[in-house]
């Protein structure tokens, strides 16, 4: 069994290379084969260079490209070079490259997914999380999308829709895309992560939560999420999402004979 981890990046140059030592350092204690995948999504400063030295000396993969593209096609160029190496048994990490994310956390999700689940989220509504950081805004922004996705497509085991730190078994992932191709993820933005948790809820797909320690105080800079962009884009997903569900909704039987 291999872990693949997928990172997009853009303009990390100060927080990569802490969050690459990190994982490096836990997934080589454990003795895990693993694979780090990081995507530069077209970074201005010296993100590029900082992954491509650690590529010289680790196994670590750096896909470039050549312009800012945002986090969907980012993450989607990620997931899609993680199927095309993983093996059936394999499993994909998720994470963002702004070291808010505790590295150590991917060991206790490995495990989850080895105990039988298929896809496990680092969650922030679990007993046990913390957030520190993190603006009002965002946590309402959070706490909002979580209660309406919640109401209107309810996934056993998920609190956690937005968050971006998941594990997949590979087998399940690479199912999605050959289903959906490049499709598998059809938003943009930092609601491609929602994108995929629906596409993955009209499956036969166990879910479970871990508790996330989310640590904002420890990123340097700015967050790149334009809060406002993402509240609409979100609104926008649910609305379509559950307008194709209710015109895919089957006629019953008494219904026709009224009809």
């Amino acid at each position: 069994m291999r872990i693949l981890v997928v990172l997009p990046a853009y303009n990390e140059e100060q927080a990569l290379p802490h969050l690459l030592d990190s994982l490096i350092e836990n997934l080589s204690e454990e003795r895990k084969d693993y694979s780090i995948i990081v995507v530069n999504d077209g970074s201005r400063d010296r993100t590029g260079e900082v992954a491509d030295s650690y590529a010289k000396r680790h196994p670590i993969l750096v896909l470039h490209n050549d312009s800012n593209k945002g986090l969907a096609e980012t993450m989607r160029r990620g997931l899609m070079e993680a199927v095309s190496r993983a093996g059936p048994k394999d499993i994909i990490v998720t994470m963002d490259a702004d070291n808010t994310h505790p590295a150590g956390l991917t060991l206790r999700m490995i495990r989850s997914i080895r105990e039988g689940n298929d896809v496990v989220i680092a969650s922030r509504y679990r007993d046990g999380s913390q957030v520190r950081g993190v603006s009002l805004e965002r946590r309402v922004l959070s706490r909002v999308a979580s209660w309406l996705f919640r109401i209107f497509f309810p996934i056993r085991g998920v609190l956690d829709y937005t968050c971006g730190y998941r594990a997949y078994r590979a087998d399940l992932t690479k199912s999605l895309i050959d289903q959906y191709g490049r499709e598998f993820i059809s938003e943009r933005g930092f609601s491609c992560m929602i994108d995929i948790l629906l596409r993955l809820r009209e499956r036969d797909v166990v879910f479970a939560e871990v508790p996330l320690v989310l640590r904002y105080d420890l990123k340097p800079g700015r967050t790149k999420m334009r809060v406002l962009a993402t509240i609409l884009d979100t609104l926008k997903l649910l609305i379509r999402r559950r307008l194709t569900v209710s015109k895919a909704k089957p006629v019953r039987a008494d219904d026709r004979q009224s009809s």
